[in-house]
């Protein structure tokens, strides 16, 4: 997989650079007849279509993660809407950068940990979220499990749950791993398409 950073005016990220020195950069006019299938395009929001060429790109089966000078929800929703896999701050880290493309390539989701909780709480209530229980999806959980499941799909944060709860949010994880495994889930964002339905029809 070629990663690829992808600007419209001439701009260099030093980390982003050291994360992939393999990598190289292209324009946003070059990207669609440069990029193809498999390939992997980190998207600059440096212009107002950025959103667009996103959707190109993925309509060419590149794995797109938008990266932000000044990540935000409303934007990341404006990503992962367009196609894209991730959605990240301008300047992440090494280490950071590489955590995303090893998700994204996977066909997972990454989004910042600031933005994770409104994310996951805004895209379940989009997909109707409430229905799991009439669905069944929960009945192999426990009660406590339950609790903390809908609590994270509601998008409130670990810290938030154990809070409420009354349980330290080490409790909190395990409920939630032991939650992921029963429903055979990855991340928060595979468990509310689960619990929303729409994890096996995303997955055909």
């Amino acid at each position: 997989m070629r990663h690829v950073l992808v600007v419209s005016e001439r701009v260099t990220l030093p980390r982003w650079s050291s994360a992939f020195p393999d990598g190289w950069t292209l324009s946003a006019r070059e990207a669609p007849s440069r990029l193809g299938r498999d390939d992997h395009a980190w998207v600059l929001n440096d212009n107002d279509a950025w959103p667009q060429l996103i959707e190109t790109l993925v309509n060419q089966q590149v794995v797109c993660v938008a990266l932000s000078w000044l990540p935000r929800k409303e934007e990341a929703f404006l990503a992962l809407g367009a196609g894209a896999r991730g959605y990240a701050h301008a300047l992440s880290s090494v280490e950071l950068l590489h955590e995303v493309a090893l998700v994204t390539m996977h066909h997972g989701l990454w989004v910042g940990p600031e933005l994770l909780s409104d994310v996951v709480g805004s895209t379940f209530r989009a997909l109707g979220g409430g229905l799991a229980h009439q669905a069944g999806v929960l009945t192999e959980l426990t009660a406590r499990e339950r609790d903390v499941v809908l609590a994270v799909a509601a998008g409130h944060t670990n810290k938030e749950v154990a809070r409420a709860l009354e349980i330290t949010e080490r409790t909190v994880k395990a409920h939630l791993g032991a939650a992921y495994r029963k429903l055979g889930v990855r991340d928060r964002m595979q468990l509310i398409l689960k619990l929303s339905g729409h994890l096996e029809t995303t997955l055909r």
